[in-house]
């Protein structure tokens, strides 16, 4: 068994000779090899082209670019880590509905204010639709071979659940919240004036029309989330009281408080979902690095300095 596997190594080694050799001039740069497959420049900028695609609408390009120089550290790594995952996929014979393929490049297209503007972004960033196709396609197969090997192993216990909320119990308190109607504006003496209306009447909406304020919910908790001054305000009040304005950034608050709802613990039955899905991700993490790992001790890996 050794001498068969030392003999595999031995090929492997020839061969990435062979196309380290073969295509160290090509313009499509070999960055690594991994098994019988090689990653290239190529699928380096093109991976980091689709992040790029799929930030730029949510970041500021400096943003972006920012976020991209994180990533490019770690870059060959994750590409190692997704050819391995794919290679298994395909040896597995996962396949992948194409209508999922279509329906996922629908929804990434929403992104984006027009088909112009979303091929244009693809454009700007070296890609075509079928780029994005392949790897929205790619993605699919990953899920599938994960969900196989990996996600459908994962087990919660019921008493690994109590053992959590037992462990863990201050977590799943609930401190006293209190929901108020809100005024909301920028004009100090409207404000002033919407405090005394209500103090006077009582009527939101009579001084909602008077200084055009804006009228919403407004829940808080006792919890040291909101700034020190406007927490003491709230958690003063009594019942059906109304604030002085309090000034927060360019606005000003009125708050009429109308419930209250006392601190309780929630019981293990309130809390067992919750517990349930951070059992599960820190399962489901600690497999994947188990099963990747796995994969790469198995696997033939020659990594190439990268641009």
């Amino acid at each position: 068994m050794k001498k068969n596997k030392l003999l595999l190594l031995i090929g492997f080694a020839i061969i990435s000779n062979y196309l380290i050799n073969h295509f160290v001039f090509a313009q499509d740069k070999i960055i690594a090899i991994v098994n019988q497959e090689v990653i290239t420049q190529r699928d380096l900028d093109q991976f980091l082209n689709f992040m790029k695609v799929q930030l730029v609408r949510q970041y500021p390009l400096d943003e972006v670019e920012q976020r991209i120089v994180q990533i490019r550290q770690d870059i060959l790594e994750r590409l190692i880590e997704d050819r391995l995952i794919l290679q298994e996929a395909k040896k597995e014979k996962i396949n992948v509905d194409e209508t999922r393929v279509r329906a996922k490049k629908e929804e990434f297209k929403k992104r984006f204010s027009s088909q112009d503007d979303f091929e244009k972004t693809l454009v700007s960033q070296g890609m075509v639709v079928a780029d994005l196709e392949e790897q929205i396609r790619n993605q699919l197969l990953m899920i599938g071979i994960i969900d196989k090997k990996v996600r459908s192993k994962i087990k919660i216990s019921p008493s690994e659940i109590t053992e959590y909320y037992d462990n863990h119990i201050q977590d799943f308190f609930i401190p006293e919240q209190r929901i108020f109607d809100t005024l909301i504006g920028q004009d100090k003496t409207k404000a002033e004036e919407a405090f005394r209306i209500l103090t006077e009447t009582d009527n939101l909406q009579k001084a909602k029309e008077i200084t055009g304020f804006t009228l919403s919910d407004f829940k808080a908790y006792a919890d040291g989330q909101l700034k020190k001054e406007v927490e003491e305000v709230l958690f003063s009040m009594k019942l059906g009281g109304v604030s002085q304005p309090v000034k927060v950034g360019e606005n000003f608050y009125i708050f009429k408080l109308k419930e209250i709802i006392p601190a309780r613990q929630k019981s293990l039955a309130e809390s067992s979902e919750t517990i349930h899905n951070i059992l599960y991700e820190k399962k489901m993490q600690q497999e994947m690095v188990r099963w990747i790992e796995g994969l790469k001790k198995k696997a033939f890996i020659k990594r190439i300095e990268i641009n």
